[in-house]
């Protein structure tokens, strides 16, 4: 692992490991914003998904949202999985921008100033999230290594097909 991600990677997880500790202690408190979310976001995902238990109440979700990013956020600041780690982060951080960052719903015009530069600087966040979740440190990624192997076996099949062919005409010449 190079220096700049060695430093930079628990630099990105930090806001969540603190953002997720603060919504496990004030999940009630979070629940009324969570609510805008979670009122639209719920019904979809029980009908994506109608097998899995999914929670409705606002406080629960909120406390699984946190502790996806405590979580994902020590995986990320260890260099433990970190693609997986981003990834994760980039998906909780959504529907908290959504829920609590609605600075367009905002009269006062210092709070929608405020509430605009928290959407902007998760909206930041969120690209650097995406940027380490394709971050494969220069080694080829899973995608590269699949196109790869396609192309090898690909290769190999017409090597095998000519082979094969040579040795069914020498075969028919020693017939002869």
């Amino acid at each position: 692992m190079t220096v700049t991600r060695l430093i930079a990677r628990p630099m990105l997880a930090s806001m969540f490991v603190v953002g997720g500790l603060n919504s496990l202690r004030n999940a009630k408190e979070k629940a009324d914003a969570a609510a805008v979310v979670t009122d639209r976001v719920v019904p979809l995902a029980e009908k994506a998904a109608p097998q899995l238990p999914i929670p409705s109440d606002p406080a629960t979700l909120v406390r699984i949202n946190g502790a996806a990013q405590i979580g994902a956020g020590l995986l990320l600041a260890t260099g433990k999985a970190p693609r997986l780690a981003s990834t994760v982060l980039a998906a909780s951080l959504v529907p908290t921008t959504a829920a609590g960052h609605r600075f367009w719903e905002e009269e006062d015009p210092g709070q929608r100033a405020n509430q605009k530069i928290h959407f902007f600087k998760n909206v930041s966040m969120l690209g650097g999230l995406m940027i380490a979740a394709v971050d494969t440190e220069g080694k080829p990624g899973v995608a590269w290594r699949a196109r790869r192997a396609a192309k090898d076996a690909r290769r190999e099949a017409r090597h095998l097909a000519a082979s094969a062919r040579r040795e069914a005409k020498l075969a028919a010449a020693q017939i002869h």
